[in-house]
């Protein structure tokens, strides 16, 4: 939500629009720093009772207010009569708080919250939807929103691009990454839903099946123990190497020299990696599910994500073909630009606020 906010900022300013950015400070929960437990709950003292009064003096600044995350849709009671949007990027949590998502169990505290913020979601002026996915759940769920809904595809959240190969292969070295051998690359978290798990079994059939070596680079959090005992129990050992916290210009360097993204997810708002692959020249592979089959476009090649079995022999029958699909990676991508992104918002801007004077405040 914060590279969201970040590059919408900075798109809009260079259209030359006034932004202010409103957040809380952390005072008493700290809750960025875990997330969890009595930290989480004391930090939303920080959201929803310490930073009201400043997010009061944004109000009388601003002439429209753009809540970039939905899940501070609770601030939208405060905003009454001030033109306004809310940026929904996925229903999951929403769903899962309502029993629809069976891999995800959510606490009653959890469904008290996830039904405060799909209530509030509904009493929006207007909720802007990452892609035509989110948009169907949004109005399945809240269906008070009737025609207040419309889709703004998320624009590339940093300037991604080919690097060159001397100075992919000095970043690759320095993250001690072999150059001379080929890789497959992941990008995700440890969420349910971005099936890591389903990544190394998918791998591990890979490595049986294909007629040269490869290797599998992980990009994301330190695995949780599933993970580590499927790799141990499979002899993946050094054929897989995994990443934290990364530069964005160590991850340009990843998706330039990869063979491929793999990216077998259950669900998505909107599926950043896919674009940010594929503006590399980086081919995807991806999970043949809305809104990664209509993301990642006709340059992708699609699998099932929950048949591990079929995916391999799908990959393992597409590896010599990836290099004739990079020139069309790059021109999905080009659908996702972030200036594009901005006058979309600018164009909802106008009919919500339609005698503004080009000043935004940006919630998250």
């Amino acid at each position: 939500m914060q590279r969201f906010t970040a590059i919408l900022e900075s798109s809009l300013m260079e259209l030359g629009h006034a932004v202010r950015i409103a957040r809380p400070k952390s005072a008493v929960g700290k809750a960025q720093q875990s997330g969890r437990g009595l930290e989480k709950w004391l930090g939303y003292l920080d959201k929803f009772v310490f930073f009201l009064p400043e997010l009061r003096q944004s109000l009388a600044w601003a002439d429209i207010v753009h809540i970039c995350d939905h899940s501070n849709s609770l601030y939208v009671p405060f905003l009454k009569d001030r033109p306004h949007l809310v940026t929904c990027h996925d229903m999951l949590a929403i769903r899962a708080a309502r029993g629809e998502i069976s891999q995800h169990k959510t606490g009653w505290t959890g469904k008290i919250l996830q039904r405060l913020i799909a209530h509030f979601l509904s009493r929006a002026q207007h909720v802007a939807c990452v892609s035509d996915e989110t948009q169907r759940e949004l109005s399945r769920i809240c269906k008070r929103l009737e025609n207040r809904t419309s889709v703004v595809n998320n624009g590339l959240n940093y300037p991604y691009s080919p690097m060159p190969d001397d100075e992919a292969c000095a970043r690759l070295r320095h993250m001690n990454v072999p150059t001379q051998e080929p890789f497959m690359l992941h990008v995700g978290g440890n969420h349910w839903y971005k099936n890591r798990l389903g990544v190394l079994k998918i791998f591990s059939r890979i490595r049986q099946e294909a007629a040269r070596d490869l290797k599998l680079i992980m990009v994301g959090q330190e695995w949780p123990r599933g993970m580590c005992e499927f790799s141990r129990a499979n002899s993946l050992g050094e054929s897989v190497i995994a990443l934290l916290e990364i530069s964005n210009e160590d991850l340009r360097a990843l998706y330039s020299k990869a063979e491929c993204l793999l990216f077998p997810s259950f669900h998505e708002g909107f599926g950043w990696p896919l674009v940010e692959a594929q503006a590399c020249g980086c081919p995807v592979i991806t999970s043949n599910r809305p809104p990664m089959n209509y993301i990642a476009g006709d340059a992708a090649i699609y699998i099932d994500p929950e048949d591990c079995e079929s995916a391999a022999a799908t990959i393992t029958k597409s590896l010599d073909t990836l290099d004739g699909r990079r020139e069309a990676s790059l021109q999905n991508a080009r659908r996702f630009k972030s200036s594009t992104m901005a006058s979309k918002y600018l164009e909802l801007y106008e009919k919500l606020a339609p005698t503004a004077r080009q000043a935004t405040c940006s919630v998250v």
